[in-house]
């Protein structure tokens, strides 16, 4: 069986899908690298809400997947993984939950369940990986799918935390402003 260790990252190089190695602080490893961060923390997610959520903790943990993948692979991907599909799947969960819940008109703290800070740590993660895609994107083509997905993944992410709490019957936890500064 071969070894989980290659030693051939030992001096801060790592390699990429296709061939090539680059530093491991290289924008496109800490792109791909954030993504796989906000995977765990989803799976972290999984871990702690309703198997009534599975289904999609599991596609988006797939999708992320695959954003890594193409985001290891330098040059454009010819059939890229992450499509306006994804997008748009994304986007009907937002819209049914938000049927469910109260109209938002103040910004809210992060927290409440468990599972929905998890939510929130998650979307945070995202939210750090769509920056690093971006200052990818400018020094090096990538699929436009892939900053749309992460964008309405964070999006997703928060009215999911908002959905988790709603059901265990937890208010959003309005944030007061900057009272007494000037």
């Amino acid at each position: 069986m071969p070894k989980i260790y290659t030693k051939t990252g030992d001096a801060g190089q790592t390699g990429l899908i296709g061939g090539g190695r680059v530093p491991k602080d290289d924008p496109r490893v800490e792109a791909y690298g954030t993504v796989d961060e906000a995977s765990s923390a989803v799976g972290l997610l999984g871990a702690y809400t309703d198997p009534e959520f599975a289904g999609t903790i599991s596609s988006i943990q797939r999708t992320l997947f695959s954003v890594g993948a193409e985001l290891a692979t330098p040059g454009v991907v010819r059939t890229p993984s992450v499509t306006a599909e994804h997008v748009n799947a994304l986007e009907g969960l937002i819209d049914h939950w938000e049927e469910e819940l109260p109209s938002l008109r103040q910004f809210i703290l992060p927290g409440g369940t468990v599972p929905a800070a998890i939510c929130h740590l998650a979307r945070s993660i995202v939210r750090r990986a769509e920056r690093c895609t971006v200052a990818l994107a400018q020094q090096n083509p990538i699929n436009p799918e892939i900053l749309r997905y992460l964008n309405r993944l964070s999006d997703c992410l928060f009215v999911m935390a908002r959905i988790l709490n709603h059901r265990k019957g937890v208010s959003d936890v309005v944030w007061e402003g900057m009272r007494g500064t000037n």
